[in-house]
């Protein structure tokens, strides 16, 4: 079992990842967290977790730049729990929702991919494959019709001096 990585956090705010033995910038340490690397940030004097705050710090940072993913409706109801009595239920309702989210993503993913087969290209020759068995079908259904007599069908309210309900009179 792989031990947790260690990056130490310096009073002047740099940090140090203990594993590559060199310095790191907060965007590598986001890069961690979407490579699935299991860290901790450790106050490099104290020894006390900053991992929390760390973290914090990438999220407020990534919602200042483009499309924010947290609605200031959403913080601020966030914010409310804070608090309140049910503070405790909240980080673990949190918690539940998002893996029941990523769970159905993960699916949904998998389905999609059932569907598209190894890649884009497989999908389009099926799909080019299946309209030119429709095509030739179509064909040898119309030239095996074509020798057949056509017996038009009577139209509705056809007979002359009835009323036809979707002509106006003017």
């Amino acid at each position: 079992m792989a031990s947790t990585r260690v990056i130490k956090k310096y009073p002047n705010r740099r940090l140090y990842d203990t594993e590559i033995s060199s310095y790191i910038t907060i965007e590598d340490v986001r890069q961690l967290i979407v490579d699935g690397e299991e860290f901790e940030v450790r106050d490099a004097r104290s020894g006390d977790d900053l991992t929390r705050q760390v973290l914090l710090q990438i999220i407020a940072e990534h919602e200042q730049d483009g499309d924010p993913v947290l609605s200031t409706q959403l913080l601020s109801q966030i914010i409310r729990f804070y608090g309140d009595s049910l503070q405790g239920f909240m980080g673990n309702y949190l918690e539940r929702s998002m893996q029941l989210f990523l769970d159905q993503q993960q699916q949904f993913r998998n389905q999609m991919g059932g569907m598209l087969g190894q890649t884009p290209w497989a999908m389009m020759n099926q799909l080019t494959e299946r309209n030119l068995n429709l095509w030739k079908e179509f064909q040898q259904n119309l030239s095996g019709s074509v020798g057949q007599p056509v017996t038009p069908k009577p139209k509705a309210n056809s007979e002359p001096g009835k009323h036809d309900p979707g002509k106006r009179e003017r």
